[in-house]
C-alpha cells in the first residue's frame, strides 16, 4: 500500500449531492458536507459520481455542485470530478466544465447505452485523454455501463500515460489483484482506488493505494482511521475498524426491498445517516429514486445508534 500523500490515494469518497425538497443542489449542505469529509481527514474528494447522482442531474446541476466542491475544498485536497457520459463528445464537454470549474482530474467510463467493444473503450479513453490538461482515471462499473475494463487494457493505457489510475467498482476482486500485482510488477505510477468498500481492509493488503468507499459520506473518519492503520502495518486495528464499517453498512438494507432497488436503497440510505447526524437538511434522492420513509428511517438511525455514531 502506498502512502496518501501520492496525488491520487488514501481516503477519497465519492461525494454526495445532497437535494433540497424540490429536488435542487442544496449548497449549504453541500458545503456542511465537504466541511465534514475535510475535518475527518479524507484524502481526496470524488464529486459526480454514482454516489453523488451524477446521471440524474443536469449539467447546470452538475457545475453547481462541482463549483461548491471546488470552492469549499479550496486546494486541501485533490477534487476528482466525475465526467460519466455515454460517448466520447459528451465525456469531453464534461471534461471542459471540469478544467474550468477547478477540478485536479477526471473519471470517466467506458462508453454505454452505444455497443462497443476493446477497441472503442480504448479510442474512448485516448480520445479524452489527448483532449484535456486534467489526469483522467477510469471508472471500472460494469454493473452500470456494461464493459469491464480487463488488466491489460489498463496497464497499457497506463504505460502510455493515457491513464492515471482507476476507481474500480467492478466487484472483480481477483481481477483488482491481478492489476495491483502486474502494476507493482512493472513499477508503474497507477493509482488503485478500490470502491469495494467493506473489504477495504483487504484491497489495502493487497496493495491498493486506497478506497473512495459511498459509506465514507455518513463516517469518513472511520475510513480514515482504518486507512491509518493499514499504512502503519496494524492490520487488527484495521480489521476492527473494517468489521465496524461492515455493520454500519447496513443503512443500505434500511429500505423496504419489495419498493426499492440498487441506488435508492444505497443512496438513500447514506443521505438518511447523514440528516439524522445533522450534516444535510433533507433525504431528498433524484426520481425515480424515492426518499426513505419515517420507518426507513428509524431503521437507519438504529444502524447509526449501534455503531456508536449516534
Amino acid at each position: 500500500m502506498i502512502s496518501p500523500t501520492r496525488p491520487y490515494a488514501g481516503v477519497v469518497p465519492p461525494v454526495l449531492t445532497p437535494l433540497t425538497a424540490d429536488g435542487e443542489v442544496d449548497v449549504p449542505s453541500l458545503e456542511r458536507l465537504v466541511a465534514h469529509l475535510l475535518d475527518a481527514g479524507c484524502h481526496g474528494l470524488f464529486p459526480l459520481g454514482s454516489s453523488g447522482e451524477t446521471v440524474y442531474l443536469t449539467d447546470a446541476q452538475r457545475d453547481l455542485a462541482l463549483e461548491v466542491v471546488v470552492k469549499t475544498t479550496a486546494g486541501a485536497v485533490p477534487v476528482i470530478a466525475g465526467c460519466i457520459e455515454p460517448t466520447t463528445a459528451r465525456v469531453l464537454g464534461r471534461t471542459r466544465a471540469a478544467e474550468f470549474l477547478g477540478a485536479d482530474a477526471v473519471v470517466v467510463t467506458a462508453p454505454f447505452y452505444t455497443l462497443v467493444g476493446p477497441h472503442e473503450v480504448e479510442r474512448h479513453f485516448r480520445a479524452v485523454a489527448e483532449r484535456t490538461a486534467l489526469d483522467v482515471l477510469a471508472y471500472d462499473i460494469p454493473a452500470c455501463v456494461h464493459t469491464k475494463l480487463p488488466v491489460e487494457l489498463q496497464l497499457r493505457l497506463a504505460v502510455d500515460g493515457v491513464l492515471a489510475g482507476v476507481k474500480d467498482s467492478s466487484g472483480d476482486d481477483v481481477a483488482f489483484r491481478q492489476l495491483l500485482v502486474a502494476v507493482a510488477e512493472q513499477g508503474l505510477e497507477y493509482a488503485a482506488l478500490t470502491g469495494h468498500e467493506v473489504v477495504v481492509d483487504g484491497m489495502l493488503l493487497a496493495g491498493a493505494d486506497g478506497s473512495v468507499p459511498g459509506l465514507g459520506n455518513v463516517d469518513p473518519a472511520g475510513y480514515v482511521r482504518l486507512h491509518a492503520a493499514a499504512a502503519a502495518g496494524d492490520w487488527t486495528t484495521a480489521r476492527a475498524e473494517q468489521d465496524r464499517l461492515v455493520q454500519l453498512f447496513r443503512v443500505v438494507d434500511a429500505a423496504d426491498p419489495r419498493t426499492t432497488h440498487g441506488s435508492t436503497r444505497g443512496v438513500g440510505g447514506f443521505k438518511t445517516a447523514l440528516a439524522l447526524l445533522g450534516v444535510i437538511e433533507t433525504n431528498t434522492v433524484s426520481l425515480p429514486m424515492r426518499s426513505l420513509d419515517a420507518e426507513e428511517t428509524a431503521r437507519v438511525r438504529a444502524v447509526l445508534e449501534s455503531t456508536g455514531l449516534l
